[in-house]
């Protein structure tokens, strides 16, 4: 009798623990992606833009200032960048899309520093809508 108990018991321990590992998927998701790239080339003679890959693979890209100008640093056109992005994401949030990581990058062309990009990715997701008939 005592066997019997014991094996009841370990084979119910087994199995709560097995279902505990059990991983659910998740309902199904599309996500997106917006790359900022902004040029750090002296002078205003870089390319700075912002694409954005939808779910379908499409692509929409559109122009961002230069960080710098001929004389250094253009404040006005970092917050201009900013704007468009905080302007962009809020779009995106408010129709459903959930920011989920955001990576940056920077990258110089050569030693000495001059010129180079900083780049970010953000990556969003929203949840696919079942559709009910």
């Amino acid at each position: 009798m005592k066997k019997i108990v014991l094996s009841l018991i370990i084979a119910l321990l087994i199995g709560i623990g097995l279902s505990a590992q059990e991983v659910k998927p998740e309902a199904g998701k599309q996500f997106m992606q917006i790359n900022t790239v902004e040029s750090v080339i002296a002078g205003g003679v870089g390319r700075s833009k912002m694409i954005v890959t939808n779910p379908d693979g499409s692509q929409k890209e559109s122009d961002l200032e230069n960080l710098f100008s001929m004389t250094g640093i253009n404040f006005k056109n970092i917050k201009d960048n900013e704007d468009k992005l905080v302007r962009t994401l809020k779009q995106y949030t408010d129709d459903g899309w959930k920011l989920d990581h955001v990576t940056s990058l920077t990258l110089s062309q050569n030693d000495s520093g001059a010129g180079g990009i900083f780049m970010t990715r953000y990556l969003l997701s929203k949840s696919l809508e079942k559709k009910s008939f």
